[in-house]
């Protein structure tokens, strides 16, 4: 029952103006720009418990190909779990949908993007979509 709401709605998603949203909660930190969330406002089929893919940066990737990345990995992800426990408001904004049908947004904090204080960090590449920076070589 609950697919065939999805594949319901799916057409009217697709074509969609998002705008913004605020999280109401971060159900958990999985890496520096990949986050899950609850958003009280949306239904609950598409608002609980979604994935975010923060919209701009690449980070290194918890399971990567090397210690260093691995490392790395840990580092962005406990500065986004920081930055995310210490805000008053989380905001998306433009959400859209990407390459693997993943929710990416820019993600505010307390009205400051994200992405830019993990890329202030060095912990994050930016990312337009296309092939990703390697994180051992560094």
């Amino acid at each position: 029952m609950k697919w065939a709401v999805l594949f319901a709605l799916l057409p009217a998603i697709a074509w969609a103006d998002y705008g913004s949203v605020r999280v109401d909660e971060v159900v958990r930190v999985y890496d520096g720009d990949t986050i899950t969330v609850n958003i009280n406002e949306w239904p609950a089929l598409l608002g609980h418990e979604i994935g975010i893919r923060v919209n701009g940066i690449d980070t290194p990737e918890i399971r990567g190909k090397c210690a260093g990345e691995k490392q790395k990995a840990r580092e962005a992800r406990d500065l986004v779990k920081g930055i995310l426990a210490n805000a008053d408001v989380i905001e998306l904004r433009n959400i859209d949908r990407g390459k693997y049908f993943r929710v990416v947004a820019d993600v505010y904090v307390d009205g400051q993007e994200l992405g830019e204080k993990v890329l202030d960090a060095n912990l994050a590449h930016e990312y337009d979509g296309g092939t990703k920076s390697g994180w051992c070589s560094l």
